[in-house]
C-alpha cells in the first residue's frame, strides 16, 4: 500500500510509521495552530505536514544546527506530567528528541528544521545568524577553543 508520507529510510527500525505519521500530524496542527494566532492565514495542516515530513527526510535524522543523531525512538513517548514533576532531569532525559523548529518566524511560508528539543529550546525564537552569535559569545567567553570545521 502506498502512502501518502513514506517513512523515511533512517527511521526503518526505529519507529513504525503509523508512529511517524501520527506524529507528523500532531507537530503540523501545533505549528498552523501557533502560525495562525500569529495571524498567518496561509497556514494549512496539509502543507505543513508536507514542509515537515521534508525536513525530516533533509535532517537525515540528525539535528538540522548541530549535526548530533536524534533519537526517534522518542517521538511520541513524552509526558508532561512527568515533565513537570521531574523538571531539569526528565527534559535532559529527551535532550535528543526531535523536534520540529520554524526557520523564520511562523507568518510566511511553511519552512522547517529538525532539530534536538534541547537545541530548539536553545534557539527559541532566534533566527539562524542570532543563534550562531549567542553560541560564539558563550564559547568565547568560557575560553573554548573553536576550531572550523571543514
Amino acid at each position: 500500500m502506498s502512502r501518502k508520507y513514506e517513512l523515511p529510510y533512517f527511521l526503518a527500525d526505529l519507529v513504525t510509521h503509523e508512529t511517524y505519521e501520527r506524529w507528523l500530524r500532531r507537530k503540523a496542527q501545533q505549528h498552523v495552530r501557533r502560525d495562525r494566532q500569529r495571524g498567518n492565514k496561509t497556514a494549512i495542516g496539509e502543507l505543513y505536514r508536507n514542509a515537515i515530513h521534508d525536513a525530516v527526510k533533509e535532517s537525515g535524522g540528525l539535528d538540522a544546527y548541530t549535526g548530533e543523531k536524534l533519537e526517534w525512538t522518542l517521538i511520541s513517548k513524552c509526558n508532561n506530567d512527568e515533565s513537570k514533576e521531574k523538571g531539569r532531569r526528565y527534559k535532559h532525559e529527551f535532550s535528543m528528541l526531535p523536534t520540529v523548529d520554524h526557520v523564520s518566524d511562523g507568518t510566511g511560508l511553511a519552512d522547517f528544521k529538525i532539530c534536538g528539543w534541547r537545541t530548539n529550546d536553545a534557539k527559541n525564537d532566534l533566527d539562524l545568524h542570532e543563534f550562531v552569535s549567542v553560541c560564539r559569545a558563550v564559547v568565547e567567553h568560557q575560553g573554548f577553543i573553536v576550531r572550523k570545521r571543514g
